[in-house]
């Protein structure tokens, strides 16, 4: 379990990214085309990423679940990332070049590749090319650093190189980098922002609505808010505390659990899975073959769920009054279809399983 505490200058201190980071999305794109699937959802990444810090309880490095070595559930990807890496010709891996060699079989990510304040993927890049070569052999794990529970596996010429400084190296990382993020994540990073706003409207409204309660109790099915700790499963225990700089929030496309980033100097960085936008025109789902069951509106209902929403959202998504969106809502709860999470006056409804299992039969 990772718990992030809370102070109250922190409950005050949380902010949204504006969208997706670019370069960290990059990153993720190559992990996710790495790690073996299927994996179970609702679980964390493979790692606890959490960022070196000056409290020594502080692991090092960008974390998300469990240690190396450790045999703790495999998580699998969003299916619109599974059909994005079929859809690449020689896959992602082979095009990333040795950008790949810097993500490790158990889903380690370096922290220099993670630059959650970057506005866009240049800039992002070129704060990952300015890292000092100390900072890069730290973050690397070359060499192994008293404490150290993070770095590649089998680190290569190459990346001892870039340790190093050498600007061979980094040359051929920044050339790879861009190229990869071109041909590979930029044509489809329009739907990644694209989504990353929905989400971000999401959040807003929950935080309207509900205070800060509610965005945090529905930031993930399996986290848990017990103020003033948000706790994040994960097979290994990181005590974090945010010592009154705040949190910021990141959407991530790729991710498929938390990624935590601890940073000294500046607000906690907390990336998280957003929503699937649930996309029916890329599903092939076909709503009229619920409707003999459920109703026409209903079916409909149930088929917008594919992306969480309030009982306000739902009802503008559908064009139906409020009162109408939550009648809906309580039949198809009561079915067993969809399940509410309640934060004071505010809720969010989402599929569960056999929801979602209907909804893929009627797909079929």
């Amino acid at each position: 379990m990772i718990r992030l505490h809370f102070t109250a200058a922190d409950l005050c201190r949380i902010t949204l990214a504006p969208t997706a980071n670019a370069l960290s999305e990059t990153v993720l794109s190559v992990r996710a085309a790495l790690l073996p699937g299927p994996r179970p959802q609702g679980r964390p990444d493979p790692r606890p990423q959490v960022r070196p810090g000056a409290r020594p309880e502080l692991p090092p490095g960008a974390r998300d679940g469990v240690g190396r070595g450790g045999a703790g559930p495999l998580y699998r990807p969003r299916s619109a990332v599974r059909e994005w890496h079929r859809s690449l010709p020689g896959g992602a891996v082979a095009r990333a070049g040795v950008l790949a060699e810097l993500v490790a079989e158990d889903g380690f990510v370096p922290d220099f590749l993670l630059q959650p304040a970057a506005p866009d993927f240049a800039d992002g890049l070129a704060a990952a090319a300015a890292t000092p070569a100390e900072r890069l052999a730290l973050d690397l794990g070359i060499p192994e650093v008293s404490g150290w529970n993070g770095g590649l596996t089998r680190p290569g010429r190459w990346a001892h190189e870039l340790a190093q400084g050498s600007p061979i190296a980094a040359r051929a990382l920044l050339d790879d980098t861009r190229r990869y993020f071109e041909s590979s994540v930029r044509p489809l990073w329009p739907r990644i922002r694209r989504d990353a706003l929905t989400d971000r409207a999401l959040r807003s409204e929950m935080l309207l609505r509900g205070g800060v309660d509610a965005l945090l109790t529905t930031l993930g099915t399996t986290w848990r808010w017990q103020a003033p700790t948000l706790h994040l499963p994960s097979a290994s225990t990181y005590d974090i505390p945010l010592c009154g700089r705040g949190l910021l929030l990141v959407p991530s496309w790729f991710a498929t659990g938390p990624m935590v980033m601890y940073r000294p100097e500046a607000a906690t960085v907390l990336v998280y899975p957003l929503y699937d936008s649930g996309d029916a025109a890329s599903s092939g789902e076909r709503p009229e073959a619920l409707a003999a069951l459920l109703g026409g509106t209903r079916s409909r209902i149930l088929a917008l769920l594919r992306s969480p929403a309030t009982t306000t959202a739902l009802a503008e998504r559908a064009s139906v009054s409020l009162a109408a969106a939550s009648q809906h809502a309580s039949v198809l709860r009561g079915a067993g279809l969809i399940a509410t999470v309640r934060t004071g006056t505010a809720v969010l409804h989402s599929l569960t399983p056999l929801g979602e299992a209907l909804l893929a039969g009627a797909a079929d």
